[in-house]
């Protein structure tokens, strides 16, 4: 059996989270990585709230910035893994110094790449589309929104299956 790889993008709000959970409850042995840092208290409720949603359905990893050795260490007879979400992941690596200078990948994205390229087992990746609106008005913000897009791309190019969720509706691009 070979293993498929997943992208499910969207907008704020979307339901894309949502689809990739129905997804990923076609598989009985299911992780969820999730990317996200409690950083302050809206976060905080955030993350619990996610977390109430997912019940006892998945095994939860935490990894918020080494997302290709969190694929390439899930537990044996693992099925599927839902990653939520790329934009949060990108913001970490940004936040944590590794995406310098202009540079629009770094390390931690080519690992991750290769490591959706050869999963032990299907994946699911959550990302949002940001580049649907104005051009931003400071460079800091577009420079995130162009490395948005870029990981994006390459996520697709992967992926076997790609889903754009609009007013959660999901539509398969790919």
């Amino acid at each position: 059996m070979s293993c498929k790889v997943a992208l499910v993008t969207g907008g704020c709000r979307s339901g894309k989270s949502d689809h990739a959970l129905q997804l990923a409850l076609n598989h009985t042995r299911r992780v969820f990585i999730a990317t996200a840092e409690a950083t302050d208290d809206e976060m905080v409720r955030r993350i619990r709230c996610h977390q109430e949603e997912r019940g006892g359905l998945f095994q939860t990893v935490e990894e918020p910035l080494h997302l290709a050795q969190a694929i390439e260490t899930v537990p044996a007879g693992t099925e599927v893994i839902l990653i939520d979400c790329l934009p949060v992941w990108l913001g970490n690596l940004s936040h944590h110094g590794r995406m310098p200078g202009n540079e629009e990948s770094c390390a931690e994205i080519e690992a991750f790449i290769k490591a959706l390229a050869s999963a032990p087992c299907d994946v699911i990746v959550v990302t949002g589309e940001i580049g649907l609106g104005l051009v931003p008005a400071e460079a800091s913000t577009r420079l995130y929104r162009d490395r948005l897009g870029r990981l994006n791309r390459n996520v697709a190019t992967v992926a076997d299956d790609v889903y754009f969720v609009v007013s959660g509706l999901p539509m398969k691009l790919k």
